[in-house]
Order: structure tokens, then sequence, then C-alpha cells
């Protein structure tokens, strides 16, 4: 994201959290897709419901903001008790209108991203859809570009190469894995949807990163937190039309009974696929407010191949020589990408104590300004 006033000062602090929100961010990325397949292999229907539960987990935010909001009101009373603090009481609520609008609209644009990602799901392979999305990081790349003015090192050039390139390998196998029985058309409408889905969330992660440049307000991780609640909201809201429209909620009882794995099974998908799907999305905001919109696709594209492997794992599918070099690539590109981070970080570190050394007055001046009445 750049130097800005969302980092935390404590620097420990700051890199705790980028490692937590990746590991949510890799867990969402990886068992998200593998869920949706799972439904839709054993009987499962509803593009619209798939696409509901990428976001209907909203609710879980709710506990740590509220946490967050207890522990804003202690340390300000206990301010207050020693006469630090003159300022009011902190309120529930955070966010800004120009935040809580950004947030909104960025809403409505993921809930249409779920849609088209959920229908490709439906008719592609995980490993099809994997690879597909996987071209997300070019689109991530250039939006970040034009709308946040990312700065590019040879690093992260780099890195962002070597995953497209990943894409590209695994796409040469993509027709060896169509489903039988499916027509050329329905493959081919799945295969564009989970391209406008790639290009639309590409377009999406740099543009939370700019409402975050524009919002005029500290962004802390309480906010970020907020920011996530509203944007899952109006998303859940978006798709909820859909399956009001579609009639997706009288059909929930019927399509679990009639569910391969069971009725119970099928309840437990449902539920578990909100819970994982709210793990993408908040590791997906948590590291663009701990580094940038470029670093969260670059982590989302890293993990994909991992998904392809978990697929051959579970579903039985494939794993191609092509899967293989895949994943060497992307491995070579985490590695590149994180390694300049490192050598960017130290570069910064060590000019910021050149600065303050320059900034120092010499000890002879020091020694006169002691003199001095």
């Amino acid at each position: 994201m750049g130097e800005h006033e969302a980092y935390p000062d404590n620097t420990t602090l700051k890199k705790i959290l980028l490692v937590v929100n990746i590991i949510i961010l890799s867990i969402g990325t990886t068992g998200g897709p593998l869920i949706m397949r799972l439904y839709f292999i054993h009987g499962g229907k509803r593009v619209w419901l798939s696409s509901w539960l990428e976001t209907a987990g909203w609710p879980i935010n709710i506990a740590p903001l509220t946490i967050s909001y207890i522990y804003r009101r202690r340390q300000w009373a206990a301010a207050t008790a020693k006469g630090a603090s003159s300022g009011l009481a902190p309120g529930p609520v955070l966010m800004k209108p120009f935040l809580f609008v950004a947030s909104a609209v960025v809403g409505i644009l993921t809930g249409l991203d779920d849609y088209l990602y959920a229908y490709g799901a439906a008719r592609l392979p995980v490993s099809t859809s994997s690879l597909i999305i996987a071209s997300q990081l070019a689109f991530t790349a250039g939006f970040a570009f034009l709308l946040v003015k990312q700065r590019f090192t040879s690093y992260s050039i780099n890195s962002v190469f070597l995953l497209t390139l990943a894409a590209v390998v695994l796409g040469l196998h993509a027709g060896s894995d169509r489903p039988e029985g499916e027509s050329d058309r329905v493959y081919t409408i799945g295969f564009m949807m989970t391209v406008a889905a790639a290009a639309l969330y590409g377009f999406v992660l740099p543009l939370v990163e700019l409402s975050y440049k524009k919002g005029k307000q500290a962004i802390t991780y309480s906010l970020v937190l907020e920011y996530q609640l509203v944007m899952c909201f109006f998303a859940t809201a978006f798709c909820t039309v859909g399956m009001l429209i579609n009639k997706d909620f009288q059909v929930i009882p019927r399509e679990a009974k009639e569910f391969g794995l069971g009725e119970f099974t099928y309840y437990v998908i449902i539920v578990c696929s909100a819970i994982v799907w709210q793990c993408f999305f908040l590791g997906a905001i948590g590291v663009i407010f701990c580094a940038s919109s470029l670093s969260s696709g670059i982590i989302i594209a890293i993990m994909l191949p991992v998904t392809e492997v978990l697929g051959v794992i579970f579903f039985k599918e494939k794993f191609t020589a092509e899967k293989g070099v895949s994943l060497v690539l992307s491995l070579w590109g985490f590695v590149s990408y994180f390694y300049g981070e490192i050598k960017h970080t130290k570069k910064r570190n060590l000019n910021q104590s050149q600065k303050q050394k320059q900034n120092q007055p010499p000890p002879e001046m020091e020694m006169n300004n002691q003199s001095l009445p």
C-alpha cells in the first residue's frame, strides 16, 4: 500500500498481523473452491446459493469488533481517570461516511464477482477454474498501477511474470479436464464467466486500497474489520436478491434431502463454506491493510497451485506434468517476491537510520549548547 498511516507503529506487531492474515487468506483461497466444488459434484445446483455463501459469514466479524470496542472504552476510561483524556468516549463505529459508501460499492461489485465465480465453479473442475483465477494477478497488477500508482521492483515484476507463466503452463491441460457429458457451449460459458470473475476481483483489490488512501482517516485494524463487515453485508444483500428471484431459499430443503452425501452433510458443507470463504475475504483485506493489493493478489496466486494439489487428492483429478511445473514456478515466484520485500524493508530501515543520524547535532554542538546560560 505504500507508506501511510495505516501501518501500526510497532513493526513486530505489523509483521505478526501480516503473517496471521496470510494464513487466514491461504485457508480461504484453498478451502473455498474445494468446498464449493464438493457441493456441485454431489448434486448441488444452486449458483446463487453458492455465491451467497461466499460472503454470508459476515456476522463473524461482529465478535472481534465488539472486543475491540470494549478495549477502546477501557483505554479511554483509564486515560480519563488519570486526567490524560479530554475527548468524548469512543463510539462503537469508527467508519466515516466516505468509507461506508466505498465499502458498500465494493460489496456490490464483490457480490457480482461471487456470482461469476460460482457460475464457473459449477461447470469447471477445480484445476481448470483455479488456473483461470490465477490470471487475476495480472489484472491486479495492472489496476494497482493505474489506481494506486503501485511501484514495481525487479523482484515483484519477476514474481508476477513467474506466477502468470505458471497459470499459462497450467492452461495447457485444460481441455483434458472437461467434465464428461458437458457441452462445448456450457463449458465455454463457464470458462468466460471465470475469466470475468478474475478480472473483476483484480479490479476490486486495488479499489479497496484506493478507498483506504482516500478515506482521510487513520486506518486501524478495527476499521478494516468494519470495512469487511459492510462490504460482505452488501455483497450478501446483492446475492440475496438473486436467490429470491431464483427461488433458491424454497429449494434448499429439497436439495438437502437429495444431496449425494446426505442431508446432514449438506448443511455442514453450507456452514463450512460460509466460514471458509469469510477467511478468504478477511485475509485479502487484511493483507491489503498490512502490505498492498498486489501483495494480496500474489498470495492468492501462490495458493492456487496448492488448491490444484488438494483437488488431485480429494477429487481424484489428474496431476499432470504441467501442474508440477506450475507448482515449481509459483513457489519460485513466492520466494522472489518475499526476498524482494525483505531487501526493500532492510534498505528502508537503513535509510531511516541514516536520516536520524544526519538530523542529530554533532557532539561539539551539544557541548556548546550545554555551556550556554
